[in-house]
């Protein structure tokens, strides 16, 4: 998996392209979600658009982030879910605890 991250409107946007898997990736993304705490950069959206897949172990990275932004007063949004994305979601029922939107921008203005 690769990062990038950009900013826009005051929040941070992470855009991962591959799949979200264990192993360095895991590394990768709660490193990242912990410096931007650090930095006081609590409104996170991560772009799917270009993640293939993700297993358990990425779906617990996203559970993991998203908490520990909330427990600092921050938020992380989910954009551009794709369809094997959303499915994982629903059938975890984690379509409850994550909001989700159909692009960046939305997801940028719900803050």
């Amino acid at each position: 998996m690769k990062l990038s991250e950009r900013e826009q409107g005051g929040v941070v946007i992470l855009e991962p392209k591959g799949k979200i898997m264990g192993g360095p990736d895991a590394t990768l993304l709660h490193d990242k979600i912990h410096d931007l705490i650090s930095s006081k950069k609590l409104r996170v959206v991560i772009n799917l658009a270009d993640v293939d897949w993700m297993n358990s172990t990425g779906l617990g990275i996203l559970i993991a982030g998203l908490t520990t932004l909330r427990d600092n007063k921050g938020d992380l949004k989910l954009a551009c879910v794709t369809d094997k994305i959303q499915s994982l979601l629903t059938i975890t029922k984690l379509v409850t605890v994550f909001e989700a939107y159909d692009t960046v921008d939305l997801a940028v203005a719900s803050f």
